[in-house]
């Protein structure tokens, strides 16, 4: 099957091509800058060797890696022509030094951009990574605030994509256990550098945080994949609370890390503060703390049973990312 990958440099673009070329698809990656999908592909290439991923499998296909810009439209036509499925792996949160709309703003371009070009260019099927959203039926209005801005960024792109490819699919996580997950490194980041954990009133929330390799072979079986709905909630077999996973990363990273409860969430105080400990865009993390306003959980679809995928565990997901992450770039806390 002829397949583009969009957001190829990315932690999961990085990760997905490499499994559809395992499955045997003609594989095409779509970038803004074709040097760094090259060189997230090696990264990637060499992380599946030091975990020992691949080694009886057959040599990756060679990849066509063009340049393109949702934003512009540069670039789209030529790398849909001939494609059955593309993926979509695009967001748009982080600072753009060209593009200085609102991130959402940007989002809405690309989406719309892509989709013209998809529609246009006869895809039988766009397949999307969205994020989880709250779920209460009816919401009310308190609910639908709960929504931040990132999320219904992400609930607009994947109603674009879905109006204009009919057969298409959307799968919404929530945090990915990833070596280079930007969430996941973050939370890792705060572990490190923290001296003692100061757990804003959201620590107390609940989500299903989802393996990076669960993700992975499940975008990867929606190329065929006949599902019931067209959007769907994946997510890791294990819920925890947010203060849950970071004393989870820190005892499996084998620090010992005091915490201490705060009764507030000063999100726009607490999101800077956690960008500037992690090294971070402020632009990224505020917009992802701003959806900390409850649970987080999925819909009961089972979807990974039906695309064939057995789930790891949370602690499995974090040990993984942890030794892949330490073999290229030691962690300074461990």
């Amino acid at each position: 099957m002829r397949i583009l990958v969009t957001g190829a440099s990315g932690s999961v673009g990085s990760l997905l091509i490499p499994a559809l070329c395992a499955q045997g698809d003609s594989v095409r990656a779509l970038g803004r800058e074709p040097e760094r999908v090259r060189r997230a592909l090696a990264d990637t290439a060499r992380q599946r060797q030091h975990s020992g991923v691949g080694d009886h499998q057959r040599p990756p296909a060679p990849v066509e890696v063009l340049r393109g810009d949702m934003l512009t439209a540069n670039g789209l036509a030529p790398a849909l022509e001939g494609i059955e499925v593309a993926y979509y792996l695009i967001h748009s949160m982080e600072r753009s030094a060209t593009h200085r709309s609102a991130f959402a703003d940007r989002e809405y371009v690309a989406a719309h951009n892509f989709a013209q070009a998809a529609a246009s260019a006869g895809v039988r099927r766009v397949v999307y990574l969205g994020g989880l959203v709250p779920r209460v039926n009816p919401p009310t209005a308190s609910d639908r605030a709960r929504i931040s801005r990132h999320l219904a960024s992400r609930q607009r792109v994947e109603g674009i994509l879905l109006e204009a490819v009919p057969d298409s699919l959307a799968l919404r996580a929530s945090i990915v256990i990833g070596a280079r997950s930007r969430s996941f490194r973050l939370l890792v980041h705060l572990v490190e550098r923290m001296p003692v954990l100061a757990l804003p009133a959201w620590h107390t929330f609940r989500t299903r945080p989802i393996d990076a390799r669960d993700v992975t072979a499940m975008l990867a079986a929606c190329t065929t994949a006949q599902l019931p709905q067209h959007s769907l909630d994946i997510a890791g077999p294990d819920m925890l609370t947010y203060g849950e996973m970071l004393t989870t990363i820190a005892d499996l990273m084998l620090v010992n890390r005091p915490t201490v409860n705060l009764p507030v969430n000063l999100t726009g105080i607490t999101a800077r503060l956690a960008a500037a400990i992690a090294n971070e865009q402020p632009e990224l993390v505020l917009p992802l703390m701003e959806g900390l306003q409850g649970d987080l959980l999925p819909a009961p679809d089972r979807v990974a049973e039906q695309l064939g995928v057995r789930l790891h565990s949370f602690h499995s997901a974090v040990e993984h990312a942890l030794g892949e992450w330490d073999a290229f770039e030691p962690l300074a806390a461990r």
